[in-house]
């Protein structure tokens, strides 16, 4: 399945996001920041474009029945457009999102391997999913959504207090993870009752939060120590 799960003015945002990005990684900028949580500057980008084209392919896993679908073709939530896909079937589509799932799931575990942070990544995680939980809204016709901008901060200010010295690594997990966690997976009931058309664990209305949770929570974090 490949459709946005974004505004177009909003998808045009995160690639001017990645654009920038790109220009500071080349100037070193946070080149280093990146290498301190184990991922080489040359693979920063090859990452965020990954999760940028990936938040356009969401693999189907589940059919959901519904009473009644959505007949509305975009919803606003934290003044961002979501693009509902239209469709007559009587069902919804649970999805994963590449790009908001896979790819910060395959980070996270490489880094959980890489430095063994079990712990210190646990609980803060913990601490992360329980705030997403609480911050996300069931949105009829989306899914469930998410304020993009409260997760990176939380996940750098939790970081910090548990893990200081290794703060950007435990950001990032933590961003994703306890992101995805809290914000989608626990909520899973809800989408019964929604109607809409698709699902998508780590797209729609959390991929965006999932997204920068990772990047900016690990620059975050790096300001904070």
């Amino acid at each position: 399945m490949f459709y946005s799960p974004l505004s177009f003015l909003f998808m045009v945002i995160l690639f001017i996001l990645i654009s920038f990005f790109f220009t500071i990684v080349q100037i070193d900028v946070i080149a280093a920041v990146f290498e301190r949580i184990g991922i080489p500057s040359r693979y920063v980008i090859n990452a965020l474009m990954a999760s940028f084209l990936g938040s356009l392919i969401n693999i189907p896993v589940k059919k959901i029945p519904q009473k009644a679908m959505t007949t509305q073709k975009r919803m606003s939530f934290f003044g961002f457009r979501y693009i509902i896909p239209v469709t007559r079937r009587n069902y919804t589509i649970l999805a994963v999102n590449v790009g908001g799932a896979v790819v910060p799931v395959c980070i996270s575990a490489y880094l959980l391997l890489k430095t063994g942070l079990y712990f210190q990544s646990a609980i803060a995680t913990g601490c992360m999913a329980l705030a997403a939980y609480r911050m996300a809204r069931a949105i009829p016709g989306v899914g469930i959504a998410l304020p993009f901008f409260l997760p990176p901060a939380l996940a750098a200010i939790v970081s910090v207090i548990i893990a200081y010295n290794s703060a950007p690594v435990v950001a990032y997990i933590s961003g994703s993870l306890g992101t995805l966690i809290g914000a989608d997976i626990l909520n899973l009931k809800k989408i019964a009752y929604l109607g809409a058309p698709v699902a998508s664990i780590g797209g729609a209305g959390t991929f965006d939060g999932v997204f920068l949770s990772g990047i900016l929570a690990v620059l975050l974090s790096a300001l904070l120590v």
